[in-house]
């Protein structure tokens, strides 16, 4: 056998063996992501309005965790709740506006999808509205670099709950 058949030789049988490996962790791996919750999966999308990205989630105990881990990698965090002071009902649906220092709405009546919602707004001052039916709640949130801000929003108890989706916080 000269030397420039040894390398045809060799890749002619290695050829098999390689894509029996591959196939063969790829069927690990299809396994593996077959044995995923389907909801694990799926993470609340990354939304834009007026050039500022937001997510909103948190619905089921998966989401929920995922957006409390995100939240302080994101300027700005908001939390949405009804509560009648010995329980709560984290809210969705809820209708959400930010307004900069000059009044310009960035997040313009965007609806959460979730009990919370994260941003990324730049350093400074805003007036954040938060409304469930007829009710409004106003705040007031810096956001300072390097440090992110949160704003928790509580309505009262008999708060329109037939407008908002509900679940109880533990």
């Amino acid at each position: 056998m000269s030397l420039t058949t040894t390398p045809l030789f060799l890749f002619s049988h290695a050829r098999p063996v390689a894509a029996a490996s591959a196939a063969a962790v790829l069927v690990l791996l299809g396994g593996a992501l077959a044995a995923q919750p389907a909801q694990a999966a799926m993470n609340p999308p990354i939304l834009m309005a007026h050039g500022v990205e937001y997510m909103s989630g948190g619905i089921g105990q998966d989401e929920a965790q995922l957006m409390e881990t995100v939240s302080p990698r994101w300027p700005a965090s908001f939390e949405f709740a009804i509560k009648d002071g010995r329980r709560a009902d984290f809210a969705a649906g809820v209708h959400v506006t930010v307004r900069d220092s000059h009044g310009t709405a960035l997040l313009d009546n965007v609806v959460s999808g979730g009990p919370f919602m994260v941003a990324r707004l730049e350093p400074g001052r805003y007036e954040v509205e938060a409304r469930i039916g007829g009710q409004t709640l106003k705040q007031t949130l810096l956001v300072s670099l390097g440090a992110p801000a949160k704003a928790v929003f509580e309505w009262p108890a008999g708060t329109d709950m037939a407008s908002a989706g509900t679940r109880t916080v533990r």
